[in-house]
């Protein structure tokens, strides 16, 4: 299925993004915390905190601030803060289609940093649903090729997950996306689990309906220009796009990193 091109046409670009450790504790921090709001605070019962949990440990954030991040959701903290989810919606350089969620506490605050972030590199606010009628929702989840000292092959996958039934499972170079329905989501990670299998995170995201194609660096750069500024807004979460670089334009743009 297309659309899972975020995650395969910009490991250049988290990785740099990701550097910024400060601002990814954050969002991984807030994202337990909604998490444990919705949900409950109880693992084995919240699978999307659990999940969530799952991701901040992957990136190392410290065991301190997750339990802090735990008792603050499930209404044991002092210090809660209660977050809105609000989508917004652009375009970018070849029309390239741009979904921005966020969880914030005030949204005036969050409509500024992604107007800014937006129209001051290039891009162009949508009209509500314009975009967001190209995503769907959608289970997914990132399994690493490298295991313990093996390599993790799709076939290996396939087995594991055959009766828990993914909807694709994606070869993204350095590991694989399985995407799901989001009622299967939970299912797949845990045949994945049973199997052995490390992952390195499963969660609810936006996936396009189709692709659109990015064939110069010039527009690749215009596009990264875009998505780097929206992450930079500690009220953004997410950034989905449709975009899908040529294999000249990734070449290009490792080369450069």
């Amino acid at each position: 299925m297309s659309g899972h091109s975020k995650w395969a046409t910009t490991k250049h670009k988290k990785a740099a993004i990701d550097a910024k450790r400060g601002k990814l504790f954050a969002k991984l921090i807030k994202n337990i915390e909604v998490a444990a709001r919705v949900g409950g605070g109880d693992l084995a019962g919240n699978p999307t905190l659990y999940d969530a949990v799952q991701k901040a440990k992957k990136n190392s954030v410290p065991a301190d601030n997750i339990d802090r991040a735990l008792k603050r959701g499930s209404g044991a903290g002092a210090d809660g803060v209660n977050y809105d989810t609000v989508m917004y919606e652009a375009y970018g350089p070849s029309s390239v289609a741009i979904l921005i969620e966020c969880l914030t506490d005030n949204r005036n605050r969050a409509f500024a940093d992604v107007r800014v972030g937006v129209t001051r590199n290039g891009g162009t606010l949508a009209d509500g649903g314009s975009v967001q009628r190209l995503f769907s929702r959608k289970g997914v989840i990132e399994v690493a090729k490298k295991q313990d000292g093996k390599i993790l092959t799709e076939d290996d996958l396939l087995e594991a997950t055959l009766d828990a039934m993914p909807e694709s499972i994606d070869d993204e170079g350095e590991g694989f996306t399985l995407t799901t329905d989001t009622q299967d989501l939970v299912e797949v990670r845990k045949a994945i689990q049973a199997a052995g299998i490390d992952y390195d995170s499963a969660e609810i995201a936006f996936v396009a309906a189709f692709d659109q194609a990015i064939d110069t660096v010039e527009q690749a750069l215009k596009l990264e220009k875009i998505i780097d500024a929206l992450e930079d807004s500690d009220d953004v979460q997410n950034v989905y796009t449709n975009a899908k670089y040529s294999e000249a334009v990734e070449a290009a743009l490792e080369e450069e990193d």
